[in-house]
């Protein structure tokens, strides 16, 4: 059974697509390579000793998705494909609409002429704005506070609008469609083959320790100490990529299955962790220190963000098993191992 992957070249992409190859699925890979590269995709082959098929298209061509929905037998898509810096998006954010939400448009149109209304999408939990509560729970209300998190939250709300659709055409079709909320992915694979392998400076946390650890990066920066926290750094819901990646199959397997209409699910642990702890569990476990120094605090950077991961647990039967060590020592064995990433 294949599964169409827009993005699946990418960092949690490519560990999906391990899952989905280890789970019985074949996997198709649409990906521009504009934020990954190609030999993810060649170390997944290894990991799994089975062949990804890898088209080099954007998702916004027809004309190639046409190509592949003829040429291939797809059930389903995960749709990763999108760019995804916060910082980036509000000096681009024409390039993040074009890319995200027309992307997505283009997507779900393609399939929807195809036949095959399935859709994984990568949202975020940037679409809960600036919470006023915490755990963050899926029925909370929806905000963005930059272009990044309101194209994730437009793509939710025309996917949204596909389920308004069928009911007003009582089709015997339904779309069925998770939008998957995820919350802070870290780690990589156990083997070391994969993991996170970011353009330039990172903007994540953990890519940025691991890229100090081994000597790329100089010193790492923590955006304030003043929030109203365990040691008043920022609070996150850290997963490992690789429960991430699980949660996807799970996903695709409920669609497949009997799952119709649009759900919203978390994927998160349901602890926050600082900014400093992390810090402390990646010294450790890992047994190196970690130079950083305290600097201001972010604009739009919030407090704690944290979610409640039960509706995954009901909907898919997920919940994340690998806690802050395995994220902390995967990641390490990954960095050390590929100091230049795939380069």
């Amino acid at each position: 059974m294949k599964i169409l992957v827009t993005g699946g070249a990418g960092y949690i992409g490519s560990h999906t697509c391990v899952e989905l190859l280890n789970s019985g699925f074949d996997v198709v890979v649409l990906d521009n390579l504009c934020n990954s590269n190609p030999e993810s995709l060649k170390r997944v082959e290894k990991i799994t000793d089975k062949q990804v098929t890898f088209i080099n298209g954007d998702v916004r061509d027809r004309e190639c998705l046409q190509s592949i929905f003829k040429e291939h037998d797809v059930k389903a898509a995960i749709h990763f494909a999108g760019l995804k810096a916060v910082g980036e998006s509000c000096e681009m954010p024409l390039n993040y609409y074009d890319n995200n939400v027309y992307g997505s448009i283009v997507l779900a149109q393609e399939l929807e002429k195809a036949g095959i209304k399935k859709i994984v999408f990568s949202s975020s939990a940037t679409v809960y704005g600036d919470p006023e509560k915490l755990p963050l729970t899926e029925d909370m209300p929806l905000s963005a506070t930059n272009p990044y998190g309101a194209s994730k939250l437009m793509v939710e709300d025309i996917y949204r609008d596909l389920e308004k659709s069928d009911e007003l055409a009582k089709t015997d079709n339904p779309w069925s469609i998770c939008l998957l909320r995820y919350f802070n992915p870290v780690g990589a694979h156990a083997s070391g083959s994969i993991g996170e392998d970011p353009n330039g400076i990172p903007n994540n946390l953990m890519p940025f320790i691991s890229q100090v650890a081994v000597g790329k990066l100089k010193q790492l920066s923590v955006f304030g100490s003043d929030y109203p926290t365990v040691d008043g750094t920022g609070v996150r819901d850290y997963i490992h990529v690789v429960d991430l990646a699980k949660g996807h199959v799970k996903a695709v397997q409920a669609l497949l299955k009997d799952l119709t209409g649009v759900h919203a699910i978390n994927l998160g642990t349901g602890n926050g962790l600082s900014v400093l702890q992390l810090l402390k569990a990646f010294e450790e476990q890992n047994k190196i220190e970690v130079p950083y120094q305290i600097v201001d605090r972010r604009p739009g950077d919030v407090a704690a963000c944290y979610a409640d991961a039960s509706k995954a647990k009901t909907i898919l039967g997920w919940q994340a098993e690998l806690d802050v060590n395995a994220m902390v020592k995967d990641t390490w064995v990954w960095q050390s191992g590929n100091p230049q990433g795939y380069k």
